[in-house]
């Protein structure tokens, strides 16, 4: 049994699971690893397209192209729809985003020498959070994606869901478990009776307590970070000449600090401001650093240091950010208690999001067996304070930070096409 797939898209990441001898298998779709970031290089010179880890060295490296990551995140908003210039051709990033799931598709394929026509595709709980519209059309994005890429039955099932159905898998009694998820882009948390006896139960809704979501995930901690540590040293807050001493404008910095937003500040218009904004600048060193990195076109790769550096700070309480790249020699100390102060907004609003989880599920903390988590969010030490702060009698349990949903999305197909 073949045929069918369970695909992961993620925000950061994304993996496909097949079934294999009547279990749910993940493949490896580069260097032996079960996931592809989700990225992708276009080399203007080669006119190729690169993916994955690939697609980060091609751009690390100075290749002449354009790099995009991050597109899950446009899926709901008016971006998905709007057209971008690539190889001299206007192209959808809805296009684009189909370009990076046909080549998982191809290369899942490729290894089976078989054709995938069966998906579970996971979602989010919310792509856009209070805009019931705009999340339906993101899944309906998505869905018309995975039939121009070739699948001929799709399904959908949330991701925190598919987690459960992995985490079920080891259980010997029944449980009642909160699932969190926090990939890239979104938080999302799922109460639900787990058992033995309901694995090979197709419909499992009547299991399920509650389901919330918050659009929250790790490009937003990045994003916080690289505003209060990074920007500053290029100028934001910095302040102009004058009587009135007034701030630089943030509005550049804010949109550097956006993955999908960063390529629009290349533009030479947006360069010469900067540069008339150094002549009036009271540090003008700062400003000329800003410079630097829009003439290179390095946004991606100072939120890809940013991003570096945060996974360091889970392990350790001090890091060096290194911004070698916009200055010699320039560098950032870091400490994990600025880390957490610049993003206690991010984990406040999971904490609230998890508690009304409990009240949409009318059960109490205390009555929480199991807290599984998944999603590369959940090693931050911050993020798993406040989980252990809300669950202090809840068994902790950690899952396969990248693969649970894509197992559990294939798990999930694997009953629904029969």
């Amino acid at each position: 049994m073949t045929s069918l797939c369970g695909i992961d898209f993620g925000t950061s990441n994304s993996a496909i699971g097949i079934a294999h001898n009547g279990s749910p298998q993940l493949l490896a779709l580069e260097d032996n690893e079960h996931t592809l970031p989700s990225a992708l290089f276009f080399n203007f010179d080669e006119k190729i397209i690169s993916f994955g880890r690939v697609a980060v060295e091609d751009y690390i490296d100075g290749e002449h192209g354009r790099f995009m990551r991050s597109l899950k995140s446009i899926l709901g908003t008016s971006i998905a729809s709007q057209q971008t210039q690539v190889h001299n051709r206007q192209v959808s990033y809805s296009e684009i985003i189909a370009e990076f799931i046909a080549e998982m598709k191809r290369r899942a394929e490729s290894q089976l020498n078989e054709s995938l026509e069966n998906v579970v595709m996971g979602r989010p709980v919310h792509f856009v959070d209070s805009d019931k519209s705009a999340d339906d059309d993101a899944q309906n994005t998505l869905e018309e994606i995975c039939k121009t890429v070739g699948f001929k039955e799709i399904k959908f099932q949330f991701e925190p869901i598919a987690a459960a159905l992995d985490y079920e898998q080891q259980l010997t009694k029944e449980e009642l478990s909160l699932i969190i998820d926090i990939g890239g882009g979104t938080s999302d948390f799922t109460i639900i009776r787990l058992s033995p006896e309901n694995r090979q139960h197709s419909d499992r809704y009547q299991d399920i307590l509650a389901t919330t979501g918050v659009h929250i995930g790790g490009n937003d901690f990045d994003r916080r970070f690289n505003l209060a540590k990074a920007m500053p040293a290029l100028g934001m807050h910095s302040l102009m000449k004058g009587p009135k001493r007034l701030e630089v404008a943030p509005t550049s910095y804010y949109d550097l600090a956006t993955w999908h937003l960063i390529h629009n500040q290349y533009q030479r218009s947006n360069i010469h401001n900067m540069e008339m904004l150094r002549m009036r600048a009271e540090q003008p060193e700062l400003i000329e650093r800003m410079i630097t990195l829009l003439k290179n076109q390095d946004g991606h790769r100072l939120i890809g240091r940013v991003e570096a550096c945060k996974i360091e700070l889970a392990n350790k309480t001090k890091s060096l950010l290194e911004l070698e790249f916009i200055e010699p020699e320039f560098q950032l100390d870091c400490r994990r208690e600025e880390f957490n102060a610049s993003t206690k907004l991010e984990v406040e609003t999971i904490a609230k999001t998890i508690r009304e989880s409990l009240l949409a599920a009318l059960v109490s903390s205390q009555q929480i067996s199991s807290v599984f988590l998944t999603g590369g969010t959940t090693g931050l030490p911050s993020v798993r304070k406040v989980v252990a702060d809300v669950f202090p009698e809840s068994q902790i349990v950690e899952g396969n930070r990248f693969g649970s949903v894509a197992t559990g999305l294939t798990l999930d197909a694997m009953r629904s096409f029969i």
